[in-house]
């Protein structure tokens, strides 16, 4: 391996400059430096975001899209730019065609109760992957249960690699609906969705990608994928909790029936009928989270400040180097080989149950997930129970990663591991 010290000084990257815009990276855990390695669950926020928050809360808290006083008018145009700013990080053709959320889990159930609920009955099918997160799998085994549709799986190889083969041979006319994540988060798997996307099109069906994990991590254009839906969560992006966007074709969303029914998403309402508003606003009933929808559209700034480019090749180098550290110790299997991944390593330890590696890590100031990941079928595949996972962002050093390495190192000898 290289010195940390020259990976660090990789050329238009300052890594010390972007540590510092993260005020939770300098803390310590009991006597140890803190080296977070969890961003696949959320990463930290910038100074900037939570600035904007602070001046949100101080200086424009008041709802939106009913009032015409300063406060409101101030809130409402903020929110608005937000959404804004999601258009254009993702390349959407429109406004219109973004919809606030509370995060992924919550844009997947949408599609699944607006579309689902009433394009999909009994003896159609529904395709996902053996990769997928619970939230990719769970609502459309809820609607295949209610309706008497069919869930049919793509299989996946020993490296985390779905089979396109199997896929094409799945797309049989009982197919409406194909829901598929773009990175796993279990096994940082990066699908090419966009060749998933065509063959399924070629057939009429539409299709959904889960977005989580790519968002942050790889540059975005839905118009270039040409997929029908893409859902991601703003607390993976640097943003708040409690945030996320769906991407929908307009002519679908038109199509589709509201998830929620409330204030701001009506036209007119009777006893006797209820006329739908325009979007986006059909499908974001009652008060939004505006505070943290503002939150986002700064972390986006943030992050095209950086360069979604600038931040893929930053990751997969990180990767490489703890790839290459991790190798090294005898006794531990990468779980998720692929040949295109992500910034995220699961690994099993001969002797070592994942959660007590995990603990050990953490004495080490290590901060890792240890558990299935909430793809419990990942696990079942690989028949182990669990794996602990590290997971990389931008801000991550090399020196964090030989952290890991030497705290891995450790837990052999701690454990009495050969």
């Amino acid at each position: 391996m290289k010195p940390m010290d020259m990976q660090d000084a990789t050329a238009g990257f300052d890594i010390d400059r972007v540590r510092a815009d993260f005020p939770i990276l300098s803390m310590r855990v009991g006597d140890k430096p803190l080296v977070y390695l969890d961003n696949a669950a959320s990463a930290q926020m910038p100074q900037q975001v939570i600035d904007r928050i602070v001046h949100y809360q101080t200086r424009e808290h008041s709802n939106i899209h009913r009032a015409v006083h300063y406060l409101s008018e101030t809130a409402t145009a903020q929110y608005e730019a937000a959404r804004l700013k999601v258009q254009s990080f993702i390349n959407a053709p429109s406004e219109r065609e973004v919809i606030f959320t509370s995060g992924t889990t919550d844009g997947i159930n949408l599609v699944m109760h607006g579309y689902g609920r009433k394009f999909i009955g009994a003896g159609d099918e529904i395709v996902v992957s053996a990769i997928e997160h619970h939230a990719n799998i769970v609502p459309w085994q809820m609607l295949c249960e209610e309706r008497g549709a069919t869930l049919k799986v793509i299989p996946v190889n020993d490296a985390g690699e779905l089979s396109f083969d199997a896929y094409r041979a799945l797309l049989g006319p009982k197919v409406k609906m194909v829901a598929i994540t773009h990175v796993s988060n279990a096994l940082g798997t990066v699908v090419p969705v966009r060749d998933y996307i065509e063959a399924a099109h070629a057939s009429g069906i539409p299709v959904l990608v889960d977005g989580a994990q790519a968002a942050p991590h790889i540059p975005v254009d839905v118009q270039a994928l040409g997929c029908d839906f893409y859902v991601f969560s703003g607390h993976k992006m640097c943003g708040p909790t409690g945030i996320g966007v769906l991407y929908g074709r307009a002519e679908w969303l038109e199509k589709m029936q509201p998830f929620k029914g409330g204030g701001d998403m009506i036209a007119s309402v009777s006893f006797e009928k209820t006329t739908y508003n325009v979007l986006p606003f059909k499908f974001e009933a009652g008060t939004p989270p505006i505070m943290a929808a503002i939150a986002l559209g700064e972390a986006l700034d943030y992050l095209r400040g950086i360069g979604i480019e600038t931040i893929a090749r930053r990751e997969h180098d990180l990767l490489a180097y703890a790839t290459e550290g991790v190798s090294t110790i005898r006794g531990i299997r990468i779980i998720g080989t692929a040949e295109r991944k992500a910034a995220v390593l699961s690994m099993v330890m001969d002797g070592i149950h994942p959660h007590d590696l995990g603990t050990l890590l953490n004495e080490d100031g290590v901060a890792i997930r240890t558990g299935h990941h909430c793809a419990q079928p990942v696990m079942t595949r690989y028949r182990i129970p669990a794996t602990a996972r590290a997971s990389f962002a931008f801000y991550n050093t090399f020196a964090e990663v030989d952290a890991l390495v030497a705290s891995l190192q450790r837990a052999k000898t701690v454990f009495g591991v050969d």
